[in-house]
């Protein structure tokens, strides 16, 4: 049996070392079918969600050099191993998955670009835009200026055209 939970231990700490980021979450009641529906959505984001025992898990992060509180981490665990360089979009998959199926799952804590964040704080992070939002929220900044620039130009243009057709 002793092998088995040593196995078990280096399987965890490898997806550990191996992912960019990672969020422990508490799951309440998280039936098949909705737990199937979860690791879909994080699969579609680049990201595993597995669950851990505890113990294994603490004892796992400690050597790989991460420290969690204990005390965060109640009840039963599961942790989200996310494998790209953007952790919000599992983060907002994952909160919006809780916030759809009752808070069945409650973010706990995570480890994001190498920092244990809050559970808190990865939640209001996930409320935030995604990259690609943000990037076309920017170019919208950019392009307002010309393009109501332009439109004051054709109005301006087009404008006394009107009047005189109007009064002729």
């Amino acid at each position: 049996m002793r092998d088995e939970k040593q196995l078990l231990l280096n399987e965890i700490k490898d997806k550990i070392e191996g992912s960019t980021s990672m969020i422990v979450t508490r799951y309440e009641k998280l039936p098949p079918n909705g737990s199937w529906v979860l690791r879909s959505r994080l699969a579609k984001n680049g990201s595993l969600f597995e669950v851990v025992r505890k113990r294994v898990f603490l004892k796992a992060a400690e050597n790989s050099g991460v420290q969690f509180d204990e005390s965060l981490l109640g009840g039963h665990i599961g942790i989200v191993f996310i494998n790209q360089e953007d952790a919000l979009a599992p983060a907002k998959a994952l909160v919006t998955f809780s916030e759809e199926n009752g808070q069945l799952l409650e973010v706990l804590c995570g480890k994001i670009e190498g920092k244990v964040v809050p559970g808190a704080e990865i939640v209001v992070l996930s409320k935030l835009p995604s990259f690609n939002e943000m990037r076309a929220q920017l170019i919208g900044l950019f392009v307002a200026p010309m393009s109501l620039t332009l439109s004051v130009m054709e109005a301006a243009m087009a404008g006394p055209l009107k009047e005189t057709e109007q009064t002729t």
